[in-house]
């Protein structure tokens, strides 16, 4: 197959940007939703953390599989099946009647979106083949998720201030069919030289591990530890069976080779860390710019742009300092920025002033705008092309990871330490230990892009990829043989 050429490259890149788009403005426009929600379908904080938790972890589940099927049965076939589905269950969302249907409409939601990101990524590694150009599109990529930052509070709030909750959902319509046109006419099809065999074992214990992980975490405040130990055990039981099962098939769901490499494990902790004081951070600030400072939903949007601009900012400057310098200094960047903004609202209670409050999420937008690239980068560079969906599914996977544990954590840290008083009275102390936990997140980030960028972590990352060429070559002549 011929090169495709600059235009055609940048065409397609944009068309994979555009399915980014559609899921990260979800779910930032939703953040700004979740005080009208709250009151429009009398949920909890517990309701509220499903809302957000069911769908990133239906997401987190099937990311894997979703990454291994497009490399099997051709990435653009899975991507414009992802858009269907994603623009199916945003219709259906905006049409939920109450709580419980928002919910399973929001699991529907993830089904497409697993279908999405990972398989983008995939489509854009093997598009851009230049490790220059390939990190320069990640970083154009990441810039994405801090348009999506940018815009999503601003519309949500107006969509929420002028019509309802509801209306959110609807945006991703219009883009959804748009980008689903531009796929089937300019998107070439690809998939691995050697199709993957499925693993379905494998994949109801992720399934099994992340559902009974995320349960017990988030009942936990609301039920006590009795009922949720059983989902406990599951987890470990789970965890504990993949590790056992997965390193005996020869074509396993999570290829834990790839672990081998520094620089990829480095890459994994880092997205789980950095997602989970994402998704803390815009679930805290937004409950307490509407609930506590009585902010309507507009206002609360605007108040995000000083976390959003440095996001959309910083992130395509990471992306070219990934191409020319490597991840190093912009994990250093990141972990430093967002361990400053934690410290900042756990120590020294940045939300009682609008300066520290400012101070307090420019810092955040900084790191997270930095961190981004050097992840995918890294997750995707140092392995085999023809496996790149798996590899950039398991780093979608820590994101999406990250963020439903960031909820489900500071969300049951919140909700133990509000109890049955009012958010207004009890709201920044019962939020101290969740701020804390966001400054151990930006703190993890910055000790692993230490460790996981030098010379060391380098030559596990080329003794990694060669031990999985030279496998990917057995197989294919092992294969070829029975043939």
């Amino acid at each position: 197959m011929p090169e495709p050429s600059h235009r055609r490259r940048m065409l397609v890149l944009a068309i994979c940007c555009m399915s980014l788009l559609i899921v990260s403005l979800d779910n930032t426009a939703l953040n700004v939703a979740l005080p009208s929600m709250q009151r429009d379908l009398h949920a909890g904080t517990s309701g509220l953390q499903w809302t957000i938790d069911a769908y990133t972890l239906v997401l987190a589940s099937l990311l894997m599989l979703a990454g291994s099927t497009a490399d099997r049965i051709g990435r653009k076939r899975v991507f414009m099946a992802g858009l269907v589905v994603f623009s199916v269950g945003s219709l259906l969302c905006s049409l939920a009647p109450n709580l419980e249907l928002l919910i399973v409409f929001r699991m529907v939601q993830a089904v497409g979106g697993s279908m999405l990101n990972p398989v983008a990524m995939s489509i854009i590694t093997n598009t851009f083949t230049d490790a220059r150009e390939r990190a320069r599109a990640i970083g154009a990529w990441g810039a994405v998720v801090g348009i999506s930052m940018a815009a999503g509070p601003l519309v949500g709030g107006l969509l929420v201030q002028s019509v309802s909750w509801r209306a959110i959902f609807w945006v991703n319509l219009p883009v959804g069919l748009t980008a689903l046109l531009l796929t089937l006419r300019f998107v070439p099809e690809s998939r691995a030289p050697r199709a993957r065999r499925p693993d379905p074992f494998g994949q109801l214990l992720v399934i099994a591990l992340f559902g009974s992980l995320t349960y017990a975490i988030i009942q936990a405040p609301e039920s006590g530890a009795g009922p949720v130990v059983p989902f406990a055990v599951i987890a470990v039981a789970a965890l504990l069976a993949l590790l056992r099962y997965e390193p005996r098939r020869d074509e396993p769901l999570i290829d834990l080779r790839f672990f081998r490499s520094a620089p990829f494990s480095g890459a994994t902790v880092i997205a789980i860390s950095a997602f989970a004081a994402l998704g803390g951070f815009l679930f805290l600030s937004t409950l307490y710019l509407q609930n506590v400072r009585g902010l309507d939903a507009l206002h609360a949007g605007l108040w995000m742009l000083p976390m959003a601009g440095p996001t959309f900012l910083c992130a395509p400057l990471s992306g070219r300092l990934v191409g020319s310098r490597g991840p190093r200094l912009p994990l250093v960047v990141a972990g430093t920025a967002m361990t400053a903004s934690g410290v900042l609202f756990a120590a020294f209670e940045a939300e009682t002033s609008n300066a520290t409050l400012l101070l307090g999420y420019v810092l955040f937008g900084i790191g997270f705008g930095f961190v981004n690239a050097p992840i995918t980068n890294t997750a995707v560079s140092g392995m085999p092309r023809a496996q790149a969906g798996v590899a950039a599914a398991v780093a979608s996977t820590s994101r999406q990871l990250g963020q439903t544990l960031g909820v489900a954590v500071v969300g049951a840290v919140l909700a133990s330490g509000i109890g049955s008083s009012s958010y207004r009275q009890e709201f920044v102390s019962a939020a101290r230990p969740g701020w804390w936990i966001l400054t151990a997140c930006g703190l993890a980030v910055l000790l692993l892009g230490l460790l996981t960028s030098g010379r060391w972590a380098r030559r596990t990352a080329e003794r990694t990829a060669g031990q999985l060429e030279s496998a990917e070559v057995r197989q294919t002549v092992g294969a070829s043989g029975r043939v």
